[in-house]
């Protein structure tokens, strides 16, 4: 979109389409919020965003179930439509997009010849021909086309960022994260894992590669630190009932209905960094502990191996099951 054949920036998109000065500058600061910003650093911060021009974005579908792109239609700070119509100009992306066929495909050709775009992964890739396939072609030589001219690459939830539910044992299409088809291509990758992630995680980071022309400071994982530079654990609403020593020791108990640390009932919170208890979901409303079940690790690698069947998602993390031990039935003891 252009105005007098010039590029348009953030802020003239957002005035085009009614909102306010004021209204951009009180996104702004939450978002700043959001990305653990210094005070002194915010008001520039919105200066940059408002002078930001407007990056074509490519959303790449892979083995995954959407609901990454569920949780990003849920985005409060910014709202999807302020995302897609304001920030950014999505290009292409297979569920939200109109075109289909060829004329998707050829428009898809057009912005990786014209470069300079954001790539953003959905889902694990392949390592095996026939397995994962878009158009007849397979899934690794469809992104290694589609890395050649990104100026950024984002893998969005824990499938892309490690290889996900389609890695779990016994990994039958070879299930792989994005980072391993990285080698030949001088873009930065920043992983946003979660299964899904935090939505204001996914637009908070293209926010502030808009205001920055890089991504945030990112941890030895490739994640954004203001986001993953803390455990569930560590802003846990229940974290006062842990520290006084109370659980629940099962969902129905009457330390469930008082809110008492879910530990005991596998919470995975201790061991597992990611945003949800200091942002939350549905406008900060709520997160798996406030609803009532503990963290399932779902942001980090091989987290159903790890935490899963084999091992029992709602064994205690200070009682973990050993390698080779199967997951109890009903009321049967674990053997040892």
């Amino acid at each position: 979109m252009k105005i007098n054949n010039q590029p348009v920036t953030v802020l003239e998109s957002l005035l085009q389409h009614g909102v306010s000065r004021r209204s951009f500058l009180k996104f702004s600061a939450l978002t700043a919020s959001l990305l653990a910003l210094p005070l002194n650093s915010r008001l520039a911060f919105s200066e940059r965003l408002a002078k930001a021009i407007r990056p074509s974005v490519i959303w790449l579908h892979f083995q995954e179930c959407t609901a990454c792109t569920e949780s990003i239609t849920r985005s409060f700070s910014p709202s999807l439509e302020n995302l897609l119509l304001d920030m950014i100009s999505l290009e292409y992306h297979e569920t939200l997009m109109v075109d289909a066929g060829e004329a998707a495909s050829q428009h898809l050709e057009a912005v990786i010849q014209k470069g300079h775009y954001i790539l953003i992964i959905e889902g694990s890739l392949s390592h095996r021909d026939g397995w994962c396939t878009i158009a007849n072609e397979n899934s690794y030589l469809h992104l290694e086309h589609a890395l050649e001219h990104a100026a950024l690459v984002v893998a969005v939830g824990t499938c892309a960022a490690y290889g996900g539910l389609p890695q779990a044992a016994p990994n039958p299409s070879h299930a792989a994260s994005v980072s391993e088809f990285m080698e030949h291509t001088g873009a930065p990758l920043i992983n946003l894992p979660g299964c899904p992630p935090v939505p204001e995680v996914i637009t908070g980071t293209v926010a502030y590669y808009l205001a920055y022309g890089e991504g945030p400071e990112l941890d030895a994982q490739g994640r954004p630190l203001c986001f993953y530079g803390r455990t569930v654990h560590d802003r846990c609403p229940r974290k006062g009932s842990y520290n006084a020593g109370k659980f629940a020791e099962s969902f129905d108990d009457e330390g469930a209905r008082k809110g008492w640390c879910l530990l005991h009932l596998g919470c995975k919170g201790p061991e597992t960094y990611n945003a949800c208890s200091t942002i939350g979901w549905n406008d900060g409303t709520s997160s798996p502990m406030h609803s009532g079940h503990g963290c399932l690790g779902c942001s980090e690698a091989g987290f159903w191996d790890r935490w899963g069947t084999d091992r029992g998602i709602y064994r205690n993390l200070d009682d973990p099951v050993k390698p080779g031990q199967r997951r109890p039935q009903g009321n049967e003891e674990i053997s040892t």
